[in-house]
């Protein structure tokens, strides 16, 4: 082996991407004491989707010592989300509906900034980072993978390492090496989204940090604001509505246009020239781990951004299989346990979170009606504010029991799932407490 470029030939662990779970896995074990060699193909900070986040990745920030980073950085607050109906009308949640002890505000970012900001902490904690470093190959003896080929700066490297985790997104090395991914049929859509500069939030005609998600016949548009001055605009929609329009600007504007709110909250921006668009974007992988290897984040599951969980799945993810990870080195006989009980958890997570928005679909657009109509009342209700805050987990939650419950948005193959929020375990607890009789 020519091993790493710091000459060590050897590794404790490999990560693949320096995205949002690479980043939060490779500072935990880097403060575990692992040795750690991240591997990220292009050139920091990078532009990516996924502005928007969700209350509980606030607490995941705090976990790491990087509230007063946040803070300094300036990005928008955001404390609830709008969702706008195909005729017009809109229902706002508020995060704090939530109840005590859970955060009520989280914040929206340039995933760029947010990501750099992420893995420079990891580094600073003790992580190696090398940017523009292609993984060409996995090393494989027998079943178990020990260690990658690279090429960094036009020359090809070969490392060892005690596990590789795969934290690569859509070109996760071990999907396509081991062959997992399958795709979501009634999720196959695309997305056609730019940036505007010279926000005014003064026009906005809801709350000033909010995202909103507005519904029209033929899709959805979402409204990010990710600095004072600067939003995120985008319009999902069937590959066939982007097929039949004239160009992806020409769809875009007019999806927007549908959208009455979103267009006053426009009023003065002028979009950037840079258009993006992804396609087919929405896979699961049904094996997350394997004898020297372990996915998180976007490498074994990806689905649309409509309420916003994907950084947060894929920061927990990475804080999880970290944990997981570290305690295999400890004790190399509990891997499969430990892989075992790693990816029940990354599955009820994801798996809920699809559900959530296979339900807004299946609504047509009209989840608090779709909801109503099934027995729930949403106006206020702690329950919904939390689940479209990442309570993904807890069967204290009735919206997520319901969820769990319908057999066509099923995805994963039958696994144990887990029942207790990650983020909030110990008020899970309080609220399963037997209530003790008054004393007299």
């Amino acid at each position: 082996m020519s091993g790493t470029e710091n000459g060590s030939g050897a590794v404790d662990v490999i990560i693949i991407g320096a995205g949002p779970a690479g980043a939060v896995a490779a500072y935990h074990l880097a403060r575990a004491g692992r040795s750690v060699l991240v591997l990220e193909r292009r050139s920091l900070p990078r532009f990516h989707v996924g502005e928007s986040q969700v209350p509980y990745t606030a607490e995941l920030v705090r976990e790491m010592d990087l509230w007063p980073a946040i803070l300094a950085a300036g990005y928008p607050v955001k404390r609830g989300a709008e969702f706008i109906f195909p005729n017009g009308d809109f229902r706002r949640t508020d995060f704090a509906d939530q109840g005590e002890g859970r955060q009520p505000a989280v914040f929206q970012v340039e995933r760029g900034h947010f990501d750099n900001l992420l893995i420079r902490h990891a580094v600073a904690a003790g992580a190696q980072l090398l940017e523009r470093a292609v993984v060409d190959e996995l090393f494989i003896e027998g079943e178990r993978v020990v260690g990658v080929r690279y090429e960094h700066a036009g020359v090809v490297h070969e490392v060892r390492a005690g596990h590789l985790l795969d934290a690569g997104g859509r070109a996760a090395k071990t999907a396509k090496t081991f062959r997992t991914r399958r795709s979501i049929p009634w999720l196959q859509n695309v997305a056609v989204f730019r940036h505007y500069d010279g926000l005014d939030e003064s026009a906005n005609p809801g709350h000033e940090g909010d995202i909103q998600v507005g519904g029209h016949p033929d899709g959805w548009v979402w409204a990010i604001p990710i600095w004072s001055d600067v939003i995120s605009i985008g319009a999902v929609m069937p590959a066939t509505a982007l097929r039949a329009a004239a160009s992806a600007e020409e769809v875009l504007d007019e999806h927007i246009s549908r959208v009455p709110r979103i267009v006053a909250r426009l009023a003065g921006a002028t979009p950037r020239r840079d258009l993006h668009v992804e396609s087919d974007y929405c896979y699961f992988s049904d094996v997350v781990t394997g004898p020297g290897w372990t996915m998180a984040g976007d490498a074994g599951h990806f689905i649309d951004p409509i309420f916003s969980g994907g950084t947060f799945l894929a920061m927990l993810s990475g804080r999880e299989a970290a944990r997981a990870v570290d305690a295999i080195l400890r004790g190399p006989e509990r891997e499969e346990e430990l892989q075992a009980a790693y990816a029940c958890l990354y599955k009820t997570g994801y798996d809920t979170y699809t559900r959530l928005i296979s339900a807004y679909y299946e609504s047509d657009y009209r989840l608090g009606a779709y909801l109503h109509q099934r027995g729930f009342s949403i106006e206020g209700d702690p329950h919904f504010a939390r689940i479209l805050s990442g309570d993904f987990w807890s069967d204290n939650n009735p919206f997520g029991e319901w969820l769990r419950a319908q057999p066509r948005w099923d995805t994963f193959a039958p696994y144990e799932r887990v029942t207790t929020c990650p983020v909030y375990p110990h008020i899970d607890a309080l609220e399963r407490a037997p209530v003790l009789p008054a004393l007299i």
